[in-house]
Parts: C-alpha cells; sequence; structure tokens
C-alpha cells in the first residue's frame, strides 16, 4: 500500500534511515567509509578543529570509530585514481570525482559571476595567467609555493589572501585548477587536467540534467523531503529548476507526493512533501548519535527546525559572554528526535575529552543521560581521549556527570 500520509515520527525515522543515522555502526572498512559518503553524496569541510574536522564526524555519526588516517588517504592522498575531488557542492565539500561533469553548470555560473567587467578577476587576470603558467610547468603546488605572484601589499581585513591564494580560489570555482591532494590541511593545487581524468572533462551535462540527477540524489539521501530541502542540499538556487526535476521524478514514480503531520505554512497549509520510492521508515531508531554542525541531518535550519523542533546556530562568531550554548555545540541525536546539544573540547595534551556545555532539548531530559554518556564515551574513544570531564554549564551537566561518574571542570568562560 502507497502512503500518503506521514506522521511527524514516521518522517523523522524516514529522515534518518535515509541518512545511514540509527544503524549498525559496523566500524571503518574502505567499503564502509565510501558507502557512507555515496548515501550522503557529500561530505562539507570546515576547518574548526576543537573537537574533530566536520568532515570527520559525519562518517562516525553512521559508522563508528574508524581510523581518520584512512579517510585521509581516501579523500586527500591522491592515488594515480583519485575516488574523490573538492568542489563547493553544498559549501566547500568533497565529492566522488565521478561527479566532476555535474557541476559544470556552477563552474559557469560562478565564471558569470565573478569574471565580469570590474571584478577582481577581471582587473587581475595577469596574476591569474601567471599562476597558471606556473601551474603548467611545475605542477600541483600549494599558495605558498607559487613563485611568480608576489603578496599583497594591502592585506585584507577578513581573509588575508595574497593575490596567488584569490587566483587560486577564482579558479577553482571556475573549475581551471582542481586540488590535487592535501598537505596536512592545506590544499595543493593543479591545472584541472592534471587532476581529473580527460573523459570527465570531456564530458557535457546540461543544467536541467545535472538538477535532475541532483534532485534525484538529495531525495534519496533525505527519505521525506520539500521542495526548499531538495533546493538546499546541493545549493541550487532555483525553486523552478527544482520543481521541473521533481515533477519528473514523480512522473517517473521514484517520487511520492505525501503529507506530513506538522508540516504546514504560517497560514496552516500543508506544506508539499514527497517521500523516496526506495525509502525506509523504520518502526523505532535507537541509541544516541552526535552530529557535526554541517552534518546534511541538520545543515538545513529551516529542515532542522520543521522535522525535529530544533532552533540551531553556532556561536563561534558570538562573544563569550553572549553565548547561549557554548562555542561550537554539536547535536546530539536520541532514538529518532534530537535531545541535546553540547560543546566538546578535544584536550589532546591531557588525553580529555571535556564536555564544556550540556543542554538538553524541551522533550529530552535526565532519562536520557545514559545514552548520551555512551555516545560520548564512544567519541572519546575515537579520538583516543582516556578521559572525560564535565563542566557545570548547562541543564545536561549535572545528569552527564553522573552518568559518566565524570570528575567535573570549570568551564573556561565562568
Amino acid at each position: 500500500m502507497v502512503k500518503t500520509r506521514l506522521s511527524a515520527g514516521e518522517a523523522r525515522r524516514a529522515g534518518l534511515a535515509g541518512q545511514g543515522i540509527g544503524g549498525p555502526r559496523t566500524g571503518g572498512t574502505t567499503r564502509a567509509m565510501t558507502g557512507a559518503v555515496a548515501r550522503m553524496g557529500v561530505l562539507q569541510i570546515d576547518s574548526v578543529n576543537v573537537f574533530a574536522r566536520s568532515h570527520y564526524m559525519p562518517l562516525f555519526s553512521r559508522i563508528g570509530a574508524y581510523d581518520r588516517g584512512a579517510l585521509d588517504q581516501l579523500l586527500m592522498g591522491r592515488a594515480r585514481d583519485p575516488r574523490y575531488v573538492e568542489y563547493v557542492a553544498h559549501e566547500a565539500t568533497f565529492l566522488p570525482i565521478n561527479d566532476w561533469p555535474l557541476w559544470q553548470f556552477r563552474r559557469d555560473g560562478n565564471r558569470q559571476r565573478y569574471a565580469a567587467e570590474g571584478t577582481w578577476v577581471h582587473e587581475n587576470s595577469r596574476v591569474i595567467d601567471s599562476v597558471r603558467a606556473e601551474l603548467r610547468d611545475r605542477g600541483p603546488l600549494k599558495p605558498s609555493e607559487i613563485e611568480s605572484v608576489a603578496r599583497r601589499a594591502d592585506r585584507g581585513p577578513w581573509w588575508d589572501w595574497d593575490h596567488a591564494k584569490q587566483a587560486l580560489e577564482m579558479m577553482w570555482r571556475f573549475g581551471d585548477v582542481a586540488v590535487a591532494r592535501r598537505d596536512g590541511f592545506e590544499r595543493v593545487y593543479g591545472l584541472a587536467e592534471q587532476v581529473v581524468p580527460a573523459p570527465l572533462l570531456d564530458q557535457q551535462v546540461s543544467r536541467e540534467a545535472a538538477a535532475l540527477e541532483l534532485v534525484r540524489r538529495a531525495s534519496r539521501a533525505y527519505g521525506v523531503s520539500t521542495i526548499a530541502d531538495l533546493n538546499d542540499y546541493y545549493r541550487l538556487r532555483s525553486q523552478s529548476l527544482v520543481r521541473a526535476a521533481v515533477d519528473q521524478l514523480v512522473e517517473e514514480g521514484e517520487l511520492l507526493p505525501v503529507e506530513v503531520d506538522g508540516w504546514h505554512t504560517t497560514a496552516g497549509r500543508p506544506v508539499p512533501a514527497w517521500l523516496h520510492r526506495d525509502a525506509r521508515i523504520p518502526r523505532r531508531v535507537s541509541g544516541a548519535t552526535l552530529l557535526t554542525p554541517f552534518d546534511p541531518v541538520v545543515w538545513f535550519r529551516d529542515r532542522a527546525h520543521r522535522m525535529f523542533d530544533f532552533h540551531y546556530r553556532i556561536e563561534i562568531y558570538v562573544p563569550p559572554q553572549k553565548r547561549q550554548y557554548g562555542y561550537y555545540s554539536l547535536p546530539v541525536v536520541v532514538g529518532d528526535r534530537v535531545a541535546a546539544r553540547i560543546d566538546l573540547k578535544a584536550d589532546r595534551a591531557a588525553s580529555t575529552l571535556r564536555v564544556q556545555s550540556a543542554w538538553w532539548e524541551d522533550h529530552a531530559g535526565a532519562q536520557d543521560a545514559e545514552l548520551v554518556a555512551a555516545e560520548l564515551r564512544r567519541a572519546a574513544e575515537w579520538q583516543g581521549l582516556s578521559d572525560i570531564t564535565v563542566s557545570r554549564w548547562g541543564n545536561a551537566a549535572d545528569h552527564l556527570a553522573g552518568a559518566l561518574a565524570a570528575p567535573r571542570h570549570e568551564h573556561p568562560n565562568a
């Protein structure tokens, strides 16, 4: 029987199952890692490393503990036959290199946007030509290794990039260069033809065909979704393009129109939604799962609110005295709900995971403490940390300290 209506709980469970959350976490084989990335489609990159860099977290959330060095080699080591490349497929992300042709429409759009008359690119064409020539002659290079371009005299107020790095960033957005590998976490850029196999460079995919494929993937990854959800997953920024793709997928039987209890507009009308034909709706989701703020489960804040009644804001740039939850609080799923947010710090010198703050959501509480404590133990072990301490900040802090039998520390902002 085809479902035409979902309860809010069924929608949450379908969404989590689509992302691979709540299933067995069997560990970090190469097959498990590539399978998790394939299910999500992309891994968003973020440089904040207080607990773990963002691209490491989604795999831990889905497959459990794994060797981060093995993932580094898979994503960034770049063997002769690379599996992944970096591009703006949500924000900056790792994505399968075979997807290179799907992003021609974005590369073309970036060139139109950033290379028009009067832009930095237009005014610095000689810089870009010099960088291109040096990459052609010397092969892939880090920005600091570019010798033909002098450093800027007027450093910018925010990014502080020199001419070479700005040129490389623009050329990367245009697809003229690609990230050949990373040295530590620093990008090493090469000309696209030095990184991407020629058959992929030559393959042409129209904007409409790319959008159809990307909406298909997003709908599978989300389980149940709205136009806004599908528009955001790969930042397509065109509701009409997404709607046309949805209409075709409905006609082909891949997407099924549904109503979801509680998904309403501000005027009280049901929000149109679609269930992917392969979506699983588990009877229940067990255990607790720690997420990065850039996990697809929560990266679209409107969906996180609609799906989980979860209002989320990263407070990195909020002055310490004005933070409500902490510097970099991580959502925690318990069952099929976001039950808590926890600010974690890996104190590697002391081999200690520091719970800087811990907060329950309105529907959660002490009854969830043991499950969350078990997830924190798994996280500490994965990071190679032998101890856990808990601060006194947050309405979940005492519960977690008790469940962990953990010593306390004073929050640095106390």
